[in-house]
């Protein structure tokens, strides 16, 4: 059975469970990045049952944001449901320029707040699809799977890496209300993704035809230094965004008394983007540790 089948097979067996477990219709999630478009395809490919949500980042590139809205304006011509799902945070809504002065500190690669808050939010208590791939970095392979089920508790996860695990069984009869993840396209490539996406003429986000490799939150620490200057460069707004959002950061933590060796937000930026560390400042991961 070629990829395309196994992933179709899989989107198949999450969209039975949704229905049997949830008695709703299972979710395809999208980030407005090329791995969702196939994934979305690809539901459509099997003919499931599905609907299709976005969580909004609020940090979003502009052309992201505009893909996503033309992507779910096609599918809610086919009867689809599509919906976005904005941030929260202790309640309240949030966004990453007011999210950061209430952390207290930068989102860095070891604190990666903004990713629980703003973009793994929804879908809670359901059956969703994710364009998660072992390809995009070594520590997946040994965190994700096809099926994966995430109850409060994360050491009673369970972790299917083959479609034909003993423990699929005990995934699908499993009846708490935790939250069952399908990620079709793990075992994918890169070159799979896009031989997927030229064969099937998939309209992608337009940032992939501009340089990006991939698409994300502007400013994202997980993009590295140099894709990190290229983003601030295309995207001077969001350099001021992050550095007023620092300043307001650096005023929360005078005002609860916390200690603090820069003076302004464009102290942080400079240091948050690896330009140089100034004295006193890497101890405030172990602080939020």
């Amino acid at each position: 059975m070629d990829k395309e089948q196994k992933a179709i097979e899989r989107l198949k067996l999450a969209a039975e469970m949704s229905e049997t477990y949830y008695g709703k219709p299972l979710i395809v999630t999208t980030s407005g990045g090329k791995d969702s478009d196939v994934c979305i395809a690809l539901a459509l490919a099997a003919g499931i049952n599905f609907e299709v949500q976005h969580n909004h980042t609020t940090a979003d590139a502009p052309e992201t944001v505009y893909h996503v809205r033309d992507t779910f304006r096609r599918l809610e011509a086919k009867g689809i449901k599509c919906t976005v799902n904005w941030p929260t945070y202790k309640g309240a809504s949030v966004t990453m320029w007011s999210l950061i002065p209430q952390k207290l500190v930068p989102p860095t690669r070891l604190m990666r707040y903004c990713c629980s808050v703003l973009k793994e939010g929804g879908g809670a208590g359901r059956m969703i699809t994710t364009g998660v791939r072992w390809a995009e970095s070594a520590s997946r392979r040994n965190k994700r799977g096809i099926y994966e089920s995430l109850p409060h508790d994360l050491s009673k996860k369970i972790i299917i890496n083959n479609d034909n695990d003993d423990k699929r069984q005990l995934f699908e009869n499993c009846r708490l209300q935790a939250k069952r993840i399908c990620n079709p396209i793990v075992d994918w490539t890169d070159n799979d993704v896009w031989d997927y996406i030229r064969s099937e003429h998939i309209e992608t986000n337009p940032l992939y035809a501009c340089g990006f490799d991939r698409v994300g939150c502007v400013g994202c620490p997980m993009a590295g230094r140099k894709g990190r200057q290229f983003e601030f460069t295309r995207y001077p707004t969001f350099e001021r965004a992050y550095i007023r959002a620092f300043g307001k950061m650096l005023e929360e933590r005078t005002a609860r008394g916390l200690p603090c060796d820069w003076q302004t937000g464009t102290d942080v930026f400079h240091w948050w983007m690896e330009d140089g560390v100034l004295s006193g400042q890497i101890g405030f991961e172990e602080e939020q540790e």
